[in-house]
C-alpha cells in the first residue's frame, strides 16, 4: 500500500506534473545559475532582442516561497479545471493568459519608465507563475461562482476580487510585492478575456461565455461595479480596440448583457457540470477519508487484540 502522499499526489493530472516539474526545474537552473534570469525572465529594457521571455517568464519562480504557491495552485485548481476543459483547452489557456499577461506588464514597465524615468521599471526581473494563477481563479469563479469553499465560508465568485484586494493592500507595505501585482491583475484581467470571448466550446460553434452574470464587473461587489465596469471597457478599447469587430461577430457584446446570437444557454450547461463535477470530487474525497480512518481503526483493532 502506498504512502499518503504519493496517493495524493497521483491524483493530480499528468499535465499538471508535468508543468510542476518545468517550474521546479528552471528555479533549480536559475539558483545554480544567475546569470541564466537575464535569459529566462521579462527585463523590459532586453525584451526586444530576448522576445521569447514573454512565454518563459511566466515558469522563472526566483523564490522557494513563489515555487511553492505556484506548485500548489497548479496543482489543486488543475486538479479541477482540466477535467473539465480538456488537457488540450487547458493547455491553451496557460499560454494565452501567460503571454498576454507578459506582453501587458512589458507594455505597463515601458510606460512608468516614460513618466517617471527611473530605469528599475526597465531593468528588473519580472517573472513568476502567479498571473496563470490568477487566471485559474476566474476560471473557478465561471464554473462554480455560488459554490461555497470548505473552511474558508466564501463563494468562489469573491476569489479573484479578494485575491486583488489583498495582494494591493500588502503591496503598500511590502514594495517588492509590486513585482508580481501587474501580473495578478493582469493574468485575472486575461484570464477573463479568454473565458468570455475566446475559448472554444465543443458543445457548440460559439466560443466565450456571454452570460451576464459572467461580467468582469460581477467579481466585485455591488458598489464597485459602476467604476470597473467605466476602468474595464477603458482598458478594452485601449488593448483589444482592433478586435471589437471579431468579438462583435461572435454575438458578444462588451459589457454584462449578450447580443442577439449568443448562447447563454450554454453557459449555464457549463456551469452546472462545473458544480456536478467538484460535488463528486469533493464526495469521493470524503469516502476515501472515511475509508481510510475505518482502515485505521480496523488496524488499531486488530494491534490491541
Amino acid at each position: 500500500m502506498g504512502s499518503p502522499g504519493s496517493e495524493i499526489f497521483n491524483e493530480f493530472t499528468k499535465l499538471c506534473k508535468g508543468l510542476v516539474l518545468i517550474l521546479v526545474g528552471v528555479h533549480i537552473v536559475v539558483q545554480l545559475i544567475p546569470s541564466s534570469l537575464t535569459y529566462f525572465a521579462l527585463i523590459p529594457a532586453r525584451t526586444i532582442p530576448f522576445g521569447w521571455n514573454l512565454i518563459t517568464a511566466s515558469y522563472v519562480e526566483q523564490s522557494i516561497q513563489g515555487l511553492v504557491v505556484s506548485t500548489l495552485g497548479l496543482l489543486f485548481m488543475g486538479k479541477l479545471l482540466e477535467p473539465i476543459w480538456g488537457s488540450k483547452e487547458f493547455l491553451k489557456f496557460i499560454f494565452a493568459v501567460n503571454f498576454l499577461t507578459s506582453v501587458c506588464v512589458f507594455i505597463t514597465a515601458i510606460a512608468l519608465y516614460g513618466v517617471t524615468r527611473q530605469e528599475n521599471y526597465l531593468y528588473m526581473p519580472l517573472s513568476g507563475f502567479h498571473g496563470v494563477l490568477a487566471g485559474f481563479l476566474v476560471g473557478i469563479n465561471q464554473m462554480v461562482p455560488d459554490q461555497e469553499l470548505p473552511r474558508l465560508k466564501i463563494k468562489a465568485k469573491w476569489l479573484p476580487s479578494l485575491m486583488l484586494l489583498l495582494s494591493m493592500a500588502i503591496s503598500f507595505f511590502t514594495p517588492e510585492s509590486a513585482t508580481y501585482l501587474s501580473n495578478l491583475i493582469f493574468g485575472t484581467y486575461m484570464g477573463w478575456i479568454y473565458l468570455r470571448y475566446l475559448q472554444r466550446k465543443p458543445e457548440s460553434k460559439h466560443r466565450g461565455d456571454p452570460n451576464e452574470d459572467f461580467a468582469f464587473s460581477t467579481f466585485f461587489p455591488e458598489f464597485l461595479r459602476p467604476i470597473i465596469d467605466l476602468i474595464a471597457s477603458k482598458f478594452h478599447r485601449n488593448l483589444c480596440g482592433k478586435s471589437e469587430a471579431f468579438i462583435d461577430t461572435l454575438g458578444y457584446s462588451l459589457g454584462s448583457a449578450p447580443l442577439p446570437g449568443s448562447d447563454p444557454i450554454e453557459a449555464s450547461r457549463r456551469r452546472e457540470k462545473g458544480a456536478r463535477a467538484l460535488e463528486e470530487r469533493l464526495a469521493a474525497e470524503s469516502l476515501i477519508a472515511a475509508g481510510k480512518k475505518s482502515e485505521e481503526l480496523q488496524i488499531n483493532g486488530t494491534n490491541n487484540v
